[in-house]
């Protein structure tokens, strides 16, 4: 990611905290809507779950300048999601969930350029994460 990416997702995000409740509600809503599939995956309070998520995506993006040290929490996320059954191509629908998500909390906000920095962002992270938990998947 360039400086100006990272820039741009931390911005963006910084933008989307105050409504972190309403943004967790609508990723999630979302996500169901796409991926029935791995609703099964959520067994306990979604509003805490929420908060768990919009938390761990704080750390993400804050780290964004210094990937080496989050890399190793993204893959051991990662590792610990296999045991609620997530699957490599869950990391589809999660981040068309989360751009989606970003889209409608940002409205005007969420330029071409600022999507393109977030699917930098995802990408590079949820193949870091794949390829900790899946080895084979990720060749």
């Amino acid at each position: 990611m360039t400086p100006e990416q990272i820039d741009m997702v931390q911005g963006s995000f910084a933008k989307v905290v105050p409504i972190k409740d309403a943004a967790a509600a609508i990723f999630y809503a979302r996500l169901f809507e796409i991926a029935p599939e791995v609703k099964p995956y959520f067994k306990g309070d979604m509003t805490e779950q929420g908060a768990k998520l919009m938390a761990t995506l704080g750390v993400v993006v804050n780290g964004l300048k210094n990937l080496d040290a989050i890399v190793p929490v993204a893959q051991k996320l990662a590792v610990g999601h296999v045991a609620y059954g997530v699957k490599p191509e869950d990391y589809q629908s999660v981040g068309a969930a989360l751009l989606y998500t970003l889209g409608q909390g940002l409205g005007d906000g969420f330029t071409p350029e600022v999507e393109a920095a977030w699917t930098e962002a995802y990408t590079i992270l949820s193949g870091v994460m794949i390829g900790a938990a899946y080895p084979a998947a990720a060749e």
